[in-house]
């Protein structure tokens, strides 16, 4: 990767701005465009493969797949194919108004996730996380000698994110990186990392939004220089203000307004976290006392922070590839906000209550809700004559079904964005029975240009994510 500084009339795209501990690259501008007619046409042609992969794992699975919130349509909607309509008390309700993006794939199993020896009965928590984007069984143990398989999202980062600043990016909303054994003789490796580089190399995952505004800002070369910009209370914007003052008087009204834009949104998110560590630093109760200064105790206010950051690194293109894990399997935390007190785990345990089971779905509804301002944002930043959502794939699943027995059956997911033309959106397609989901994990990949690929984890062929009448008739023949 070059990196290029403003010297010319032409700005080239991977263009970065510096100042002491600062380095801040820039979104696309006209002035990064090759001069003359049709310029945002070749550009956007230039662009085509630049499809935005977020992978976000989701744990404990939904209530939607137990028997009874099944038979509710409390996550697969009740109808097959387009114009699909969900119920009020569907998991993915908050998500209607971005119908149009949704791919939602019901009747998929996780079996790599189950106990292969008896040994590994029980282990299902300790697991599971591992398999979601590998497809593949982990190796049991608690020593050095982990294994597993190379996730999805480092697949697309091996083979195109490598001329990116970040190949890829993992975020966490739980504690995690906790080390060495965990429960039932698993390494907490399998419970802390969704992305492998390979079956040996788990990645770790940053929790805290202050470090990861700092891994894509540069924000302080050193630890003394963070130190100095947060003892004065300096932005890092204050440290560039003569480099912007220089690329502001070269471009033209449109790149200006949108340098501005973008700029006041990096402010905006360096804002709030600055706000979020001062009253956590400011002998306050706080209701995640173990957690970061950076952290927000809002599990809302965190998720938003995450998904602003991911939205400034796909403007900028800083990387391309990102997981996203939103809990820690067998977590107890409370979510009050979503009307209920039972911690996340326990309520999972539902014991095919009903009214146990319509508790446990207020939780997972309102872990949903902050999906949509993710994908508002991306709609709203655009990049040529596209907007990023239109450019991206976002997966959302589970590899567990029903947490109240720990089922990797019916498993569920989702995927939202177009990716470039990649999906049609506003489809439901239920799998016939018996599907892994690495058959439509290996159908995503072929169609983000990994066409090579003959299998991925324990994939039985490839699943029609392009001919959803082909999908609704398979899935309908194999319910008669």
């Amino acid at each position: 990767m070059t990196t290029s500084f403003i010297t010319g009339a032409h700005i080239p795209r991977r263009t970065f701005v510096r100042g002491m501990g600062a380095t801040v690259a820039l979104p696309l501008l006209d002035a990064m465009m090759p001069a003359g007619p049709g310029r945002w046409g070749r550009a956007a042609a230039a662009l085509e493969d630049r499809t935005r992969l977020v992978c976000i794992e989701e744990v404990h699975g939904v209530p939607g797949c137990s028997e009874w919130g099944a038979s509710q349509h409390l996550f697969a909607p009740e109808t097959i194919g387009r114009n699909f309509r969900m119920t009020d008390a569907n998991v993915l309700k908050p998500l209607e108004r971005f119908q149009d993006y949704l791919t939602i794939i019901s009747n998929t199993d996780v079996r790599m996730a189950e106990a292969y020896e008896p040994n590994e009965i029980g282990g299902d928590h300790f697991r599971s996380t591992a398999v979601f984007l590998t497809q593949c069984h982990p190796k049991q143990t608690q020593g050095s000698d982990i294994y597993v398989g190379v996730s999805l999202d480092q697949l697309q980062a091996r083979r195109f994110g490598q001329d990116t600043a970040l190949p890829s990016l993992q975020l966490c909303i739980e504690n995690l990186g906790q080390g060495g054994g965990c429960w039932y003789n698993y390494h907490c490796a399998y419970t802390d990392a969704i992305s492998w580089a390979s079956p040996t190399e788990p990645l770790p995952m940053i929790r805290d939004p202050r470090a990861a505004f700092d891994l894509l800002f540069g924000a302080g070369g050193s630890n003394e220089e963070r130190a100095v910009r947060r003892r004065t209370n300096q932005s890092i914007l204050d440290w560039i203000v003569d480099e912007v003052a220089t690329l502001r008087a070269r471009v033209g009204t449109e790149d200006r307004n949108r340098l501005d834009r973008y700029l006041d949104n990096v402010r905006e998110v360096e804002r709030r976290i600055q706000k979020v560590e001062e009253f956590n630093s400011s002998g306050e109760q706080r209701e995640l006392p173990e957690a970061p200064a950076g952290v927000p105790d809002s599990f809302a206010e965190h998720m938003e922070l995450m998904f602003d950051l991911q939205v400034l690194a796909f403007q900028t293109d800083m990387t391309r590839v990102v997981s996203f894990k939103m809990g820690r399997d067998a977590s107890n935390r409370i979510h009050p906000e979503s009307g209920t007190t039972t911690p996340f785990h326990p309520a999972s345990h539902h014991g095919n209550s009903e009214e146990a089971i319509l508790d446990f779905n207020q939780i997972a509804q309102y872990r949903m809700s902050p999906l949509p301002y993710f994908l508002e944002k991306l709609q709203a930043s655009m990049e040529g004559d596209a907007n990023l959502l239109d450019k991206s794939v976002i997966v959302w699943g589970s590899p567990m079904a029903d947490g109240n027995v720990h089922n990797h059956r019916r498993c569920p997911l989702i995927l939202m964005g177009h990716g470039n033309g990649l999906l049609e959106g506003d489809v439901h397609l239920k799998a016939p029975d018996g599907t892994p989901m690495a058959n439509v994990f290996l159908s995503l990949l072929h169609r983000l240009g990994h066409e090579d690929m003959d299998s991925f984890g324990d994939s039985t062929g490839e699943f029609a994510l392009g001919y959803p009448g082909a999908a609704v008739a398979a899935a309908q023949s194999s319910s008669r």
